[in-house]
Parts: structure tokens; sequence; C-alpha cells
């Protein structure tokens, strides 16, 4: 089964991945989890993301769009990136997101992917 986990960062450690001062410490901790994810097999896809300031966000409003410069949610914890892993069940998923080597304030969100058959449903009505 495929889950998403979700790696959330305070916006000192997403600071931390570009400052020239941080960033080998910060790169030094995650590289070896994520070669180790790599090493087992189980990645299907994943992808670190651009600073929570690069993102626009869409909000329908009124029968039409709004879009706002900045991630959606304005929380204490950003997203900075994400894997897909295939592994057998929920507490294998949860056994790899607790490698992960969070700062104090970041954390990660697993979530059960949507079955390949409802993928495969929605491609059917999508063709009409």
């Amino acid at each position: 089964m495929h889950y998403t986990l979700l790696f959330y960062q305070s916006a000192d450690e997403f600071a931390a991945r570009a400052d020239p001062k941080k960033r080998e410490a910060f790169w030094a901790s995650f590289v070896p989890y994520m070669k180790a994810l790599q090493d087992a097999g189980i990645v299907v896809a994943g992808a670190g993301l651009q600073p929570p300031a690069t993102a626009t966000s869409l909000r329908p409003r009124e029968g039409a769009h709004r879009v706002q410069d900045g991630p959606f949610a304005d929380t204490k914890e950003q997203l900075g990136g994400f894997f897909i892993i295939d592994v057998p069940d929920i507490d294998t998923a949860l056994k790899w997101a607790a490698r992960y080597p969070a700062g104090p304030e970041g954390g990660v969100e697993v979530r059960p992917n949507l079955p390949q058959t409802d993928h495969d449903r929605m491609a059917e009505i999508a063709a009409g």
C-alpha cells in the first residue's frame, strides 16, 4: 500500500536548508534518512519543496478564484517535502516516519494514499 510521508519543519529549520552556516548540518541529518528509504526500495516518489514564500494559493470565492501569495495555511510548521512509500501497512509507514530526523518543532504526517482502484475509476469517469 502507498503512504505519503509529509515532512513539516519550523521556519528556522526550513531556513537552515539554505543558510550557508547551517546547511551542512541540516543535510547531514536528512541525507542518511533519505538514503535509507531509497536503499529499502520503498520510495515511489518524493520531492523537497521550495520555501513557503514561493507558494501561491488558490481559493474559490463567490464563483471566482482568489489567488494569494504564500502557503495555504498560516501555521508555525511548514511543509518542506514528501515521500510516497510502498509498504505493507500503517505500522511500517509509521516506523519509517519515526526515523525522520525532525528538529524540535518538526514532525511527519503519514497518510494512506487512495487505492489504485479509485484512481482507475476516476480515469474511467474522466474519459467519459
